[in-house]
């Protein structure tokens, strides 16, 4: 069996190998890992050649579900394999979930197969507000979807319904915190101005920190989950967004609910200080916090009286404890 080199293989997962070489991907004649071979016969029951399309096509039915499951989680999985998988293996155990969970398959793939998603499979894709905001048509596939809970089509409304105006008054509030520039500040308020609620949510993801610094102030609840998610969130920019009480306990319940952001000590003290934060929220993270810290709390009258009353508690029992 001939082993392929690097070269040979990019050759074939783009089509561009020889017939020979393809063919003996088909026969099984081409040394390949599992998941390897899947993916190239599904770019081959696509080729241009019948034959090779014929021969891929067979060869694909006495391939396990799990090596093209594999597949399609891999990083450099490319997007004739996603358009395999969409038109032919959407109803097959692990596909779909594969699918969404890899953030290189775009949304063009995603519609034809949100009506074999599982519950746990359309709570992942809402929670990628990238790819449900750049495409109407994903999110009209979820909508109509059974397992779509009523705060998922809320949210659905709010990102592409008609409407949801820019509340500017709000924008320009946190846009003259964050940029002294007034012409610059003028624009991005214009350009904020001009955008669908979709178009604010790409922003926010794919923008600068100016943008995110604003919009985390956006009236549309979608919108600032989107800053939330953008992949330049800086720590520095998740402690101010922890601190600010003009945020909505919502998303400063998101801030406590993330892991990562959790992790970053000055992110929960600020949470806790922070007077819009809800109490369940800080009562919980009340533990993590030092002496030093907790002694401040005890005397903040700006939290809640149940909060700082907790919090003495908390300082006399490690007080106890170290006797």
């Amino acid at each position: 069996m001939e082993a392929l080199s690097p070269e040979v293989l990019e050759d074939l997962r783009h089509g561009r190998a020889t017939r020979e070489r393809k063919m003996a991907v088909c026969t099984g004649g081409a040394h390949l890992s599992p998941a390897d071979r899947a993916e190239i016969l599904a770019v081959l029951a696509g080729d241009a050649d019948e034959m090779v399309a014929s021969r891929a096509q067979d060869a694909i039915l006495s391939q396990p579900i799990e090596s093209f499951v594999e597949a399609l989680k891999r990083e450099q999985a490319i997007p004739p394999l996603f358009s395999y998988a969409a038109r032919n293996l959407a109803d097959k155990p692990g596909v779909c979930d594969a699918m969404v969970q890899n953030k290189n398959c775009s949304a063009e793939y995603l519609v034809p197969i949100v009506r074999h998603l599982s519950t746990l499979g359309i709570q992942a894709l809402m929670e990628e507000l990238e790819r449900v905001s750049e495409s109407p048509a994903l999110a009209a596939a979820l909508e109509h979807s059974t397992s779509l809970t009523v705060d998922q089509k809320n949210q659905l409304h709010e990102l592409h319904g008609p409407g949801n105006p820019i509340d500017e008054a709000a924008l320009a509030e946190a846009a003259a915190a964050i940029e002294p520039d007034a012409v610059r500040r003028q624009t991005l308020i214009q350009r904020l101005a001009k955008m669908s609620v979709a178009q604010r949510v790409q922003f926010a993801i794919k923008g600068g920190s100016e943008a995110r610094r604003t919009l985390i102030r956006d009236s549309n609840k979608v919108v600032q989950r989107a800053v939330l998610q953008s992949p330049r969130l800086t720590d520095q920019e998740v402690e101010a967004f922890a601190a600010m009480s003009s945020l909505t306990d919502e998303i400063l319940r998101l801030i406590a609910g993330n892991r990562n952001f959790r992790k970053n000590y000055t992110v929960v003290r600020n949470l806790i200080n922070n007077p819009k934060s809800p109490l369940d929220v800080t009562l919980h993270m009340l533990p993590m916090l030092n002496a030093v810290d907790l002694k401040r709390l005890t005397s903040n009258k700006n939290v809640p009286e149940t909060l700082r009353t907790t919090a003495m508690k908390l300082q006399r029992t490690r007080a106890d404890l170290k006797k």
